[in-house]
């Protein structure tokens, strides 16, 4: 649990396409105050309209978590919200002239890398921590997400799709940014080819392709160069929930357990988690805080460079 909030150490921008628009998507991601939160900034809308990146403002959780607010939106979020809470980022402003935030690979990875290029800047002010006290459940037929006490951050999770690669498919964690960027970060989005096709004929998904997402026919993976996991695909759900759970907007001490989860859910839990007070408290991370953690001796007036 780091101790203290961090941004970027510099401005960086990048390039990639959008996943529904088959579209370039230009975006850059700069430094911000400590309890700024992270901030969208739509630059291709005049007086570039703002959208904060928190639960109250998301607006869809249809194939991906959209966020609106000021009249427009921003969406296909979570795999930078991931790769923003995997390395302990609580404040930025992430500027994008699209609809839409840029695929990339499919994973966090890219969005890692660019972080670690940025550099990231330990701030002055103390980390908050949402603790969850009380279990807290939500259900969807046979989809099933809770939420428990624990001494720390975890994620268990199980898939099972009816198909022979994605059949009761399961992953556990205790979270921390190591384990984050060696085990959930690289592990990339998923889908059924005849499902894309589908998409696209309704105009979605133009930008999908084997460079961003992991496609699947009725027996195997297309991808030439296969899976970078065994099991990539809960890997890949634990990042989805990872990125969905960020939206709260502090750091998690609780055991979050997915079966059969997506984004719907996902907000469904942390809506219904912050509508209990009984649940959750906020506590400062003073708490939690590893005193092995270099925030505990670092000059908030330096900034930390994570290896490229």
């Amino acid at each position: 649990m780091d101790l203290l909030q961090r941004t970027v150490d510099r401005k960086i921008s990048v390039s990639g396409i959008g996943l529904h628009s088959g579209k370039q998507v230009n975006m850059t991601i700069m430094p911000a105050p400590a309890d700024a939160g992270i901030t969208f900034v739509r630059s291709d809308l005049e007086n570039h309209p703002e959208i904060k990146a928190n639960i109250e403002n998301v607006h869809s959780t249809e194939l991906a978590t959209t966020l609106s607010a000021n009249g427009c939106r921003i969406s296909t979020i979570e795999h930078l919200m991931a790769a923003f809470f995997g390395l302990g980022v609580n404040n930025a402003v992430v500027e994008v002239d699209s609809p839409e935030v840029p695929i990339m690979d499919g994973s966090a990875d890219p969005f890692v890398n660019l972080l670690k290029q940025a550099g990231i800047r330990v701030l002055d002010e103390i980390n908050k921590v949402v603790v969850v006290t009380e279990p807290i459940c939500v259900t969807d037929g046979d989809k099933v997400i809770r939420l428990e006490p624990s001494d720390g951050f975890k994620i268990s999770c199980t898939i099972d799709f009816e198909h022979p690669l994605l059949s009761n498919q399961s992953f556990c964690m205790d979270f921390s940014d190591e384990a984050f960027m060696n085990e959930i970060g690289p592990a990339r989005t998923f889908g059924f080819l005849k499902d894309v096709t589908m998409l696209q004929a309704n105009g979605l998904a133009k930008g999908a392709s084997l460079d961003n997402a992991i496609a699947i026919d009725e027996d195997c993976v297309l991808n030439p160069d296969g899976l970078r996991y065994e099991n990539e695909f809960v890997r890949h759900k634990i990042l989805d929930c990872i990125g969905d759970l960020s939206l709260l907007g502090y750091p998690v001490i609780g055991h979050f357990i997915a079966h059969k989860s997506g984004h719907a859910l996902h907000h469904r839990l942390v809506t219904q988690l912050m509508a209990q007070p009984s649940a959750w408290r906020l506590a400062e991370a003073t708490e939690f805080a590893d005193i092995s953690s270099p925030d505990w001796n670092f000059s908030p007036l330096s900034a930390l460079h994570a290896a490229a």
